[in-house]
């Protein structure tokens, strides 16, 4: 590994610590700024050139991601307090769509995980392997007998793309006026809750 001024005057050790000290970096500027990074953000806030991070993360797409991703413990340690009792189905997805649409509007990280309105992200992001593997996580920790609600892993895969396609639609477009979450709740128990419903009673 190169030695060079910067990295706080300390480089890092291995390559494992370059990676996470790389990432935790773009986690404090993406909370800072509250909109996506570049790579030369990066790289000035550790003191070190581009060339450095692009060894790490080909793109600052890869970087915005792998930031998400070490962002997301947070989130869903609160969900899973917000929706902790929530047995019935339908509540419980309503509840953590709403709770998740507000935390994205103050967490930048989890848009960037679940959408594709940044300019750098994939477009088919929403149903990239990573964000079905967060909404299976996050809906995993319901408080919800899937299983007695007739619900197998390929079901809960199809629930899930479900979910985060519908939370991409209000990311994108909350509306003019956007609902009030109340508004939001009534409007999601009645339509997303049937298609919910549909899988418990076919």
């Amino acid at each position: 590994m190169a030695r060079r001024r910067g990295w706080g005057g300390s480089p890092p050790e291995n390559d494992e610590e370059a990676t996470r000290r790389i990432v935790a970096a773009a986690v404090e500027l993406i909370a800072r700024t509250g909109k996506e990074i570049s790579i030369a953000d990066v790289a000035d806030a550790l003191g070190v050139i581009r060339q450095t991070v692009y060894r790490y993360f080909p793109s600052a797409d890869a970087l915005m991601r792998a930031s998400a991703i070490a962002s997301v413990d947070g989130f869903l340690d609160r969900l899973e307090a917000r929706v902790r009792g929530l047995a019935d189905p339908v509540e419980a997805m309503t509840e953590a769509v709403v709770y998740t649409l507000a935390e994205v509007r103050r967490t930048p990280h989890l848009g960037i995980l679940l959408t594709a309105t940044y300019s750098g992200a994939d477009p088919a992001g929403i149903t990239s392997e990573q964000a079905q593997a967060f909404g299976i996580t996050m809906i995993k920790r319901f408080d919800v007998d899937w299983r007695d609600f007739g619900y197998d892993d390929e079901s809960l895969r199809e629930l899930v793309e479900f979910l985060l396609r519908t939370m991409q639609s209000f990311f994108i477009s909350p509306g003019n006026p956007p609902r009030t979450d109340d508004e939001l709740r009534r409007y999601l128990r009645r339509w997303m809750g049937s298609a919910i419903i549909a899988q418990m009673v076919h």
